[in-house]
């Protein structure tokens, strides 16, 4: 412990370590990492700093199983980025709107009601679905809501308007101040129970210069479980060389992404920092993004020259809180 006499002599010593004191706390505060929010809704996190998809990886071990866990999705697969500018009239992603408290909320029929969240929703009929005008079954028809007045986001899967009426196969409504996840066995707008949004690659935040966030990717065939951080599972196989829903991989550490473009480069780098999470049942490696006419054509689709053999499944263990 330090003592001090008082005196004018040492006040200027009294003023160094106060100043050397903040400097170490401004370290401490800008060592914290918080993923980057939508441009829209810049007064919202997307979940707060030490939520499991804004947690880096890169230090933790790897996974015993992870040859086996990589060779049941693809060794020699390449990864696909399933997002992107408009291709054939449709956009290429998840897209995400945002909202504010004026927006009139509507109810919602669930096929799946026993484990969504009731509502309502604050739905715009010109809302934006993943896939339109793509015709069924093309895609999941996810549509992404952020209220930006209270930071609440709204995601809905199979979302159309029939008969007047919003229908939708589920939906899951999420505090983005928060980290609670789904009730145990519970899905959300997505198989494994995990919130979207913050698994997106967001051109905004390749503007930003980083993806500071965990990926969210598909496989085609998954076990019948799931770990930290997802809550539901989406499979009858009980096949252990099979990824759970929740598990992460990472891009290998000594993998060259030099020679990527720009925007390939700033995912590859996510990759090595916070790798990507098991989400839903898919493609083998297709890795989910927004839309936006400033994604590249052919960047970031350099991706597919990156393979499963240079993943790698990350230990989980150490994850949950």
């Amino acid at each position: 412990m330090l003592h001090f006499r008082s005196g004018i002599h040492n006040q200027g010593v009294i003023r160094r370590l106060l100043m050397a004191g903040t400097l170490v706390l401004l370290m401490a505060v800008s060592s914290v990492t918080f993923a980057h929010p939508i441009p829209q809704a810049p007064g919202c996190p997307v979940f707060p700093a030490d939520n499991a998809w804004n947690t880096p990886v890169d230090d933790l071990p790897v996974a015993n199983n992870s040859d086996a866990i990589i060779g049941s999705i693809g060794m020699g697969e390449g990864l696909h980025p399933d997002f992107g500018a408009k291709y054939q009239g449709y956009k290429i992603g998840i897209p995400v709107i945002v909202v504010d408290a004026d927006q009139p909320k509507k109810r919602v029929r669930f096929h799946y009601a026993d484990e969504s969240d009731k509502g309502p929703y604050p739905i715009p009929r010109d809302v934006p679905i993943e896939g339109d005008p793509r015709p069924e079954p093309g895609s999941d028809r996810h549509a992404l809501i952020v209220d930006k007045s209270d930071c609440t986001l709204y995601e809905l899967y199979g979302l159309r308007r029939k008969d007047g009426r919003w229908r939708a196969g589920s939906g899951a409504i999420w505090d983005m101040n928060s980290n609670d996840l789904r009730p145990e066995g519970w899905t959300s707008a997505d198989a494994a129970g995990l919130a979207i949004l913050p698994g997106l690659a967001r051109y905004s935040d390749y503007a930003e210069g980083s993806i500071d966030h965990a990926l969210r990717f598909t496989v085609e065939k998954s076990r019948s479980s799931y770990i930290y951080p997802a809550t539901h599972e989406a499979s009858d196989s009980n096949d252990p060389d099979l990824p759970p829903m929740g598990l992460r991989v990472r891009l290998k550490a000594n993998f060259d992404i030099s020679g990527f473009g720009p925007q390939s480069q700033v995912v590859l780098q996510a990759l090595k920092t916070y790798g990507m999470i098991v989400a839903d049942n898919g493609s083998d490696w297709y890795i989910s993004g927004a839309p936006s006419q400033n994604w590249d054509t052919h960047d970031p689709h350099d991706l597919a020259d990156v393979l499963g053999r240079n993943i790698e499944v990350v230990d989980p263990s150490s994850m949950e809180p």
